[in-house]
């Protein structure tokens, strides 16, 4: 039976990026996320509709499906002294805030001199990336779940905060 919207799934996976292992949860603990709520990428999320509990596979998601296709206008030269005390290396992953208040993702691409060039792509943007997938669980979401969009699993312990510095516990 399919995997419906607002089912709770559990897998574990390993991605490759050609013959490199990008990333993989595998000996830890496993990616639980709500099914149609767009918390795992569509190409991901596509190839593992058909897949039942206890089902492994390989799932081959191009970069339209992924991380999106490369975007060499996502490069931006910015003043050097705005990493002053930062030891740079090329392919570096730094963290900043965005335009919008939330934190974004660059890479340095370059540096010297005056200006340090960051790419604002995804990592694996332009990627085709072929993740091994095991569907470990799949079961209905409560009804606060299906409200918040949030699986129990994912949720912190009692005292906890959620680690989004909202202040919660």
């Amino acid at each position: 039976m399919a995997i419906e919207a607002n089912q709770i799934v559990s897998i574990e996976y390993e991605v490759k990026d050609g013959d490199k292992v990008v990333d993989s949860n595998i000996g830890g603990a496993p990616l639980v996320f709500m099914f149609g709520k767009g918390q795992i990428i569509p190409g991901l999320e596509n190839g593992i509709v058909n897949m039942t509990a206890g089902e492994k596979g390989d799932i081959l998601v191009e970069p339209t499906d992924a991380y999106g296709e490369y975007n060499d206008d996502a490069t931006q030269e910015v003043p050097a002294d705005q990493f002053a005390g930062i030891q740079l290396e090329i392919g570096m992953t730094l963290y900043g805030q965005a335009e919008d208040g939330g934190t974004t993702q660059v890479t340095v691409k370059e540096f010297g001199g005056e200006t340090v060039t960051i790419d604002f792509n995804h990592p694996l943007a332009g990627k085709t990336l072929m993740f091994s997938v095991a569907v470990n669980s799949v079961r209905e979401a409560t009804a606060d779940e299906v409200l918040t969009g949030m699986p129990a699993e994912n949720k912190p312990a009692e005292g906890e905060s959620c680690g989004t510095g909202c202040g919660c516990h």
